[in-house]
């Protein structure tokens, strides 16, 4: 037995296992895509560890390891590390793990050179995350490593001895009692000092002179340097290498010495009755930390040192998962191509589609695709089997049974895209003007009104996406009253509109006419170059008539460039009072640096045309007797209110004798008489 105790052979160290919480990902995820984007620079982090004896050497990170102070929890110690995440795995693989650890360890032992452990022992202790982020796949690579010399070389004397064996209960209340009055950053290291009964605790820096390395007067018989021990086997923990590296460093003299260790474990309820004494036999010939390299890269579940994979792609919330790919692509815009896009601003922006035909489902996908998350729908028909093959946001189940309300069917089936769309249908219909409204529809036409009046309101933009003319006569007046931005897009066999509409305070404001652009308050509404008040387009009209015949391919083009019009304005600095240029289609050298914005300048209005592949982009003011957006129409109905509007439902010439057009046409018709009279007067 004696000759057993007196056995030597190195020093086996437990290293650390880790394990990382799947927050961590989330909160890498994050921070690569909203702060870091392309930058590889390292970043401080935290881990932590327990000495409790029942856990073992496991090394802990998670969401909150990116905090910039760590969240403290009894029998943990909390470990500064730094994380280094490459932007491609080529870069991953290709790095000199064995240079990069040393690298890292040069660096941690010219700190620790100047003795700053003395008095912060937890300085002794350091982690390094090598990590790739696969953001598609959710595939995360990663490799640990905990730095610790190779040198010097120690050896253990004899088995370790269980602490009761040096300690009577006394001194382990006392010894637990001064340990829970040590500062957080002292707990890693310490040293205990055992004169006959009394047992006193000191930091570091209480018995080593930070200025002098004088261990002389060091009684080796009653000294006991402590280290917080994450093993639970006969061997000591990983943090004791360092420590001894240290120590030797600091006192040399230490040579040919035996040191007593004491192991610090924790049981569950927090006594030390698990710990562990080890005696430590420091050889004549100290080889120095500089000798040799660095060790500390983690095994691989394998057993290798090498890399291990982490696939959240399973065990990642679905519905998170789904959310943070969505915007994946928006965000990567930012690393590069648009970094002052602010992406926020779409999430925020609540957009009413008033159609959830052919153009509302593409215009609903687009606002998808830039990260809108609130979309309402407006709409009374139903699905019809002719519909799904050009309204992308329907099936055959939606046609069964009479067909589903199209507004309701749209809003299940976009959250069915992504689940975290804030998205419902109102079903509702839109009254015009010379369509007229008889007694028994009255009430229902009233809740119809009040439905749409209310859902502006809520909303930041309003999208016209009608099928005639006159039903988009309500809600311009409305919209214009409630001052919100609007984006109109029509539809013809092969060609297109789309256009938004200005907003300001009084048509009877003098625009600034500037040579190249007007203001956007001043910009004119989709009524405004019209004359004449939109009647019944449905009147004595076929099938093909009735129904919004187009080329397919139309209602995509128009229902694209009508979100990249509504993201454009938001994204420039005026927002909805963006310049737009008279003529659109100059140079990019021609436009005037004052109306770009973050996406370029933001036109008026767009026509294409198929049949000859040309777009032009025309621009106009508003028009001072505008039978939409017009202060005369618009006081009307704030004075009137319904009975304004059910005149004009009534009637397909009361908003030309409100607005004036009547006088005018009338002028025009007297001006072409006397044009042509043959009286010299």
């Amino acid at each position: 037995m004696l000759e057993a105790q007196n056995q030597t052979e190195i020093i086996q160290y437990v290293p650390f296992s880790s394990f990382v919480h799947p927050s961590f990902w989330h909160t890498l995820t994050e921070m690569k895509l909203e702060v870091d984007k392309l930058k590889e620079t390292t970043k401080q982090i935290f881990g932590r560890f327990t000495y409790r004896c029942d856990i073992g050497s496991v090394f802990e990170v998670d969401g909150t390891s990116f905090n910039k102070t760590p969240h403290l929890e009894q029998q943990y110690h909390h470990v500064m590390g730094t994380i280094m995440n490459k932007n491609t795995i080529e870069d991953f693989k290709s790095i000199d793990k064995a240079s990069l650890l040393n690298s890292i360890g040069e660096m941690i032992w010219s700190n620790l050179r100047e003795r700053t452990w003395i008095t912060n022992p937890s300085a002794l202790l350091n982690f390094f995350i090598l990590s790739f982020a696969d953001l598609k796949k959710f595939h995360y690579y990663y490799w640990f490593a905990f730095p610790a010399p190779s040198q010097p070389t120690v050896h253990m004397k004899g088995r370790s001895t269980k602490i009761s064996d040096y300690f009577n209960n006394k001194q382990l209340e006392t010894l637990s009692q001064c340990y829970k009055s040590l500062e957080e950053n002292q707990k890693n290291f310490f040293v205990v000092i055992k004169k006959n009964d009394d047992l006193s605790v000191k930091k570091l820096s209480e018995v080593f002179d930070v200025n002098s390395a004088n261990c002389i007067d060091l009684d080796l018989v009653s000294t006991y340097f402590v280290f917080a021990d994450p093993s639970n086997g006969c061997n000591p923990g990983w943090p004791l290498r360092t420590f001894l590296a240290a120590l030797l460093e600091y006192c040399p003299d230490l040579a040919k010495s035996t040191l007593q260790v004491i192991g610090l474990r924790s049981s569950m309820n927090g006594d030390f009755i698990k710990s562990l004494v080890f005696s430590i036999e420091i050889p004549q010939d100290i080889k120095p930390v500089e000798s040799a390299g660095w060790v500390g890269w983690e095994r691989n579940d394998k057993g290798n040192f090498g890399p291990r994979l982490a696939n959240m792609s399973t065990s990642m919330d679905p519905v998170i998962l789904a959310d943070t790919s969505s915007d994946l692509n928006i965000k990567l815009m930012k690393w590069r191509l648009v970094p002052d896009l602010n992406v926020g601003v779409m999430k925020d922006t609540k957009c009413l589609l008033l159609g959830a035909g052919t153009l509302g489902c593409h215009v609903a996908r687009n606002l998808l695709a830039w990260g809108f998350r609130h979309i309402t729908f407006v709409d009374n028909g139903k699905v019809s089997y002719s519909n799904p093959t050009r309204q992308v946001l329907f099936n055959y189940q939606d046609c069964l049974g009479g067909g589903r309300r199209k507004a309701e069917a749209a809003a299940d089936n976009l959250k069915s895209i992504l689940p975290t769309t804030n998205s419902k249908g109102i079903v509702a219909h839109i009254p015009m003007p010379g369509h007229p409204i008889g007694d028994s529809l009255k009430e229902e036409t009233i809740g119809d009104i009040k439905r749409i009046t209310e859902a502006i309101s809520e909303h930041d933009v309003v999208f016209l996406l009608l099928d005639t003319r006159e039903a988009r006569w309500l809600p311009t007046l409305i919209a214009a009253q409630h001052r919100k931005i609007v984006i109109n897009a029509a539809l013809g066999f092969d060609s297109y509109l789309v256009m938004r509409h200005g907003i300001s305070t009084s048509s009877d404001e003098v625009a600034t006419l500037d040579k190249q652009y007007i203001e956007g308050r001043y910009l004119g509404c989709y009524f405004c170059n019209d004359v004449t008040a939109p009647g019944n387009s449905l009147r004595d009209r076929t099938l093909d008539q009735q129904c919004t015949v187009t080329r397919p391919g139309v209602a995509a083009v128009a229902g694209a460039l009508s979100v990249e019009i509504l993201v454009a304005l938001l994204q420039h600095p005026k927002r909805v009072d963006a310049p737009a240029l008279y003529n659109f289609n100059k140079t990019e050298q021609e436009i005037p640096s004052q109306i770009e914005g973050v996406l370029g300048a933001v036109p008026h209005s767009i026509r294409g045309f198929l049949h000859s592949y040309q777009t032009i982009a025309p621009t106009c003011t508003k028009f001072k007797q505008c039978i939409a957006c017009s202060d005369t129409v618009i006081n009307k109905y704030r004075e009137e209110g319904l009975d304004f509007l059910l005149n004009v439902f009534n009637s397909g010439s009361y908003l030309e004798e409100v607005t004036g057009l009547s006088a005018l046409h009338l002028s025009a018709e007297m001006s072409e008489i006397l044009t042509l009279t043959d009286e010299e007067d």
